[in-house]
């Protein structure tokens, strides 16, 4: 989209993106990602697998993925986040984790969102 400086045209442009994340949170299923740490580590931690079954995003019908990080939320397909996380299939940000490192997950640098 091309800069305006036309406050009418800037205050339409607003308007059409309200309305798009006005249906997305009414009419549209969103899974919600917190991660306590990204905000020191960088990173985020999308899980796939855990004890040996597909979990986590390689099972979630969301149509969007809410990234919770402190006061951030950042929404994005769900189409979107997997693409990310493939590029760090079978490289070394493919890690296990969570209790007792039962699961495996992407650990995604938090930049990659944006």
């Amino acid at each position: 989209m091309e800069y305006n400086s036309d406050f009418k045209y800037d205050l339409k442009v607003g308007q059409i993106k309200e309305k798009e994340l006005a249906n997305i949170l009414q009419n549209e299923k969103i899974e919600v990602k917190t991660d306590l740490q990204a905000h020191k580590t960088g990173n985020i931690f999308i899980e796939y697998q855990s004890r040996g079954r597909p979990s986590g995003i390689a099972t979630s019908e969301a149509k969007y993925y809410c990234i919770a990080i402190q006061e951030t939320l950042i929404i994005l397909p769900s189409t979107t986040l997997k693409k990310l996380c493939r590029k760090h299939l079978n490289t070394n940000r493919d890690k296990r984790g969570g209790d007792s490192n039962s699961s495996k997950g992407i650990l995604l640098p938090v930049k990659d969102l944006f």
